[in-house]
């Protein structure tokens, strides 16, 4: 007889399969072994101890503070531990529970059945411009189709070509400038018709030269507003293309000049809760969501975000970081942006366990490697 103690991350379904157990059986136990760490804050202190009580029976439990029973302060902080079998049973024991417990079955049910991605794809970057923070991503006309072609036999999904930096400090052009930067590019990859090979992204938020690319075979539009345009937003629809919605606080000329928010979470998915409105609304079905990486953030913002990707998996859509090369990895491990590969590996492959499912990226051979070999040491 061998005990063997199994990584929590590796594939159940996989293994309850293989073990030979019958269909509902699979079901049943992968609910099981999904676990749920669920914060709730400022919680009526009565709404606590029958949550905490609820929990309990049924296998599952309710971290409070201590004198939550006695009720010596009216509204504490909780942290839920279930699987999704007793996350599933608790949304319908509290429907009629009072002190607020009616509002919590809500926000419990989001999280009910999340899925995560059966595909990772990956973005390869591409900076039609020459003050772009990563150097080695900047390309004009010809090398720029150079390097697309490089990434496409090296296993990209999407390219994503912009005209104008994002980095902080940096400064707006005009539509005109922007324009003449990406033409070239845009003109030779309608050309040789690479948009039946690859998927094409227009990093811009710029109504003509969007429109320029929608007519020439992009059908991804990277908005750093996150339709904060009208004109975008209707372009986008009236062409049906998929739009990047990124959170950013502020404008890059200031973003980081002294971030603030007291919930980088709730900022963020309230921001994606308003702008899924706006995308509907202009008949833009197909979104995927970027939390801004870098973008009007703290370092501990950052690192919350890429933890928590999991939480925004409750929208249902495709969740989309890029941190490559950013200067957060900088924070943690002094480097210049020539030496960052690593620590950029890293925080992909963490938001990937977490939800992403589209990293954006300089190095896309590496990046291929490692989401493969991550992806068999998962099973």
């Amino acid at each position: 007889m061998h005990v063997e103690h199994l990584s929590s991350s590796f594939n159940l379904k996989n293994a309850l399969k293989e073990l030979g157990v019958d269909g509902g059986g699979v079901f049943i136990l992968s609910d099981k072994g999904q676990i749920h760490l669920i914060s709730i804050k400022n919680l009526h202190v009565g709404a606590a101890n029958i949550l905490k009580q609820d929990a309990l029976s049924i296998g599952a439990d309710l971290a409070v503070p201590k004198g939550t029973v006695t009720a010596s302060t009216p509204f504490v902080d909780a942290l839920l531990i279930a699987n999704e079998r007793q996350l599933k049973e608790l949304v319908q024991k509290e429907k009629a529970q009072p002190f607020g417990l009616k509002i919590v079955s809500q926000e419990l049910a989001r999280f009910c059945g999340l899925h995560f991605p059966q595909k990772i794809q990956v973005m390869g970057i591409i900076n039609a411009n020459d003050d772009s923070f990563y150097p080695l991503s900047r390309f004009q006309e010809s090398c720029a189709i150079e390097k697309i072609e490089e990434m496409i036999v090296q296993g990209a999904d999407i390219i994503d070509i912009g005209g104008v930096s994002s980095r902080p400090g940096s400064v707006g052009v005009s539509v005109e400038e922007e324009l003449a930067r990406v033409k070239p590019i845009i003109d030779l990859l309608y050309y040789e018709k690479t948009y039946e090979r690859i998927r094409l992204s227009l990093d811009s938020y710029t109504p003509k030269v969007i429109a320029y690319a929608l007519e020439r075979g992009f059908n991804i539009i990277n908005d750093i507003t996150g339709l904060a345009n009208d004109e975008v937003a209707g372009l986008c629809g009236s062409h049906k293309a998929t739009v990047v919605l990124m959170h950013a606080l502020g404008a890059p000329h200031d973003m980081q000049s002294n971030p603030q928010t007291t919930s980088i979470l709730h900022e963020v998915e309230n921001f994606f809760v308003e702008r899924l409105e706006k995308a509907n609304k202009f008949g833009i079905s197909d979104v995927i969501l970027d939390c801004g990486i870098g973008f009007g953030k703290r370092l501990d913002d950052n690192l919350e975000l890429i933890r928590h990707q999991k939480h925004f998996l409750a929208f249902g859509k495709p969740l989309l970081v890029g941190a490559s090369r950013k200067s957060m990895i900088d924070s943690i491990s002094p480097s210049s942006s020539e030496n960052r590969l690593g620590g950029t590996l890293a925080i992909h492959l963490k938001a990937i366990e977490e939800g992403a499912s589209i990293v954006r990226v300089h190095d896309v051979k590496e990046h291929i490697q490692a989401i493969a070999l991550w992806q068999e040491l998962r099973g």
